[in-house]
């Protein structure tokens, strides 16, 4: 066999074909090991596994989004007084700040409950992401942007994403 070198000279190429290394990888027994073939296609079992997971995913995402619902509204019911500093526009000391922060809390209880239920769960991620998107918008005129502020952006985030997707399993009623 030849070929024609970028001079125009023909140069002698052999017929020999590269060495299989995937083969020459393989563990002893024969077994190789899983990868991804020449043409980027994950082994069958992966892409069963990966398919499966992928109508789990809203499910999950509702859920952990009520756990953070859940975290933060107990934390503002059982020690307000932590959270008053970020009431805006009202004395930190305040009666009608620890108010707000109960109600806040209380309602913060609530859209976990339904997440986490799976009652109503797009129209509870929605309210939480109008409550979140208040929070983030408080904190970054505040304070600028934060870890805090960062933190909460991806919340929203989530609960942007619960509330554009309806296929959620696990739920109370569709």
């Amino acid at each position: 066999m030849s070929s024609r070198s970028p001079r125009g000279r023909r140069r002698r190429t052999s017929a020999v074909a590269a060495p299989d290394l995937a083969a020459a990888a393989a563990p002893p027994g024969g077994a190789s090991p899983p990868s991804r073939s020449r043409d980027g296609a994950r082994p069958p079992g992966v892409t069963a596994l990966l398919v499966g997971l992928e109508g789990w995913a809203p499910t999950a995402a509702r859920l952990a989004l009520g756990a953070v619902f859940l975290w933060f509204g107990s934390g503002e019911l059982w020690q307000p007084r932590l959270w008053t500093g970020y009431v805006p526009l009202v004395p930190q000391t305040s009666g009608v700040a620890i108010t707000l922060v109960l109600v806040h809390g209380a309602l913060l209880l609530v859209l976990a409950a339904s997440l986490v239920i799976g009652i109503a769960p797009r129209v509870a991620a929605g309210v939480g992401a109008c409550f979140v998107a208040e929070i983030v918008v408080a904190l970054t005129v505040h304070g600028g942007l934060n870890d805090i502020s960062m933190r909460d952006l991806g919340v929203l985030g989530l609960a942007l994403a619960v509330a554009g997707t309806s296929r959620h399993r696990l739920l109370l009623t569709r």
